[in-house]
């Protein structure tokens, strides 16, 4: 147990690499093989040890989700890698939109 009150560990960091293909795969619902392609398509990018094994974040498997998401609706590999950049700089804009706006006083 840590020292929180509440009695939960707290949750990991989304970008800490933590799963092995195998349980990515299993955890995304989709194949190893899916992965790899994702990877050379340049939709996702796992971190690597040092002997090159890829290892998969939290992040990662949320990126895996929405591909499998994406998919699910029709879109082809070039239609899901636009989606993505699109949905991430929406995100880049609305965290810089956030940032420039003044903040109301308490």
């Amino acid at each position: 147990m840590t020292g929180s009150t509440s009695g939960r560990e707290s949750p990991r960091p989304p970008g800490r690499a933590l799963y092995a293909i195998s349980v990515a795969a299993q955890l995304a619902g989709t194949g190893q093989q899916n992965i790899r392609l994702y990877e050379t398509r340049g939709l996702l990018t796992p971190a690597r040890t040092s002997g090159g094994t890829r290892q998969y974040s939290d992040a990662d498997i949320a990126v895996l989700l929405r591909i499998g998401e994406l998919l699910e609706q029709g879109l082809n590999l070039a239609g899901v890698a636009k989606v993505l950049e699109l949905e991430a700089a929406n995100a880049r804009l609305h965290r810089a939109l956030k940032r420039a706006r003044p903040q109301p006083e308490a």
